[in-house]
């Protein structure tokens, strides 16, 4: 059994190679929780700018028909380290709305099965989110608690792949705080 770990120390090659083998995943499977993800791939020096950890939450509306979700930035405590939102306003700092779609017809890179987070659904034109998408697989079949993803631009007819980014560790509740 494959762990988020497991793929911590892995460069992008074997990073892409781990998503073009995950498994399919079906939104029901994530509504309603919490992952803890780890960016993988980035440069140290973006890192620093940036964050390493950070919480992906979500959640199903009572009555909508989609699973949307939510980024949620974390004080930087490590990779094992304790949770602790970063606050905005004396509520948890969150950004990036996504909703939660079948995968596309066309990816920038090969990819069996999964799902697709949106970005484009849930931010207007002007906000900059709106042309990020993100590919996620499980690592297991089975098994929704490790996930993969790897965030790309979607630039009109061009996909620009940028970063692979999960390692979750689930928490089940309410999410976070939904950016409205």
């Amino acid at each position: 059994m494959l762990k988020a770990s497991d793929l911590w120390n892995h460069d992008n090659t074997q990073l892409r190679t781990a998503l073009s083998r995950g498994q399919a995943i079906g939104p029901d499977e994530l509504a309603g929780w919490e992952y803890r993800g780890v960016a993988l791939g980035l440069p140290e020096f973006v890192e620093k700018l940036t964050w390493k950890t950070f919480i992906k939450a979500f959640w199903r509306d009572p009555g909508a028909e989609f699973v949307r979700g939510w980024n949620v930035r974390l004080v930087q405590t490590g990779l094992d380290g304790a949770i602790e939102f970063k606050q905005k306003h004396g509520q948890p700092f969150s950004f990036g709305p996504y909703r939660v779609t079948a995968l596309p017809h066309k990816l920038p890179f090969a990819i069996a099965d999964g799902l697709l987070l949106d970005y484009g659904l849930e931010t207007g034109f002007f906000d900059g989110m709106h042309l990020v998408r993100d590919p996620l697989v499980a690592l297991n079949p089975g098994d929704p608690t490790q996930l993969l993803g790897w965030t790309y631009l979607q630039l009109g007819p061009w996909q620009l792949p940028t970063l692979p980014e999960r390692d979750p560790a689930a928490r089940r509740g309410v999410p976070a705080s939904s950016p409205e």
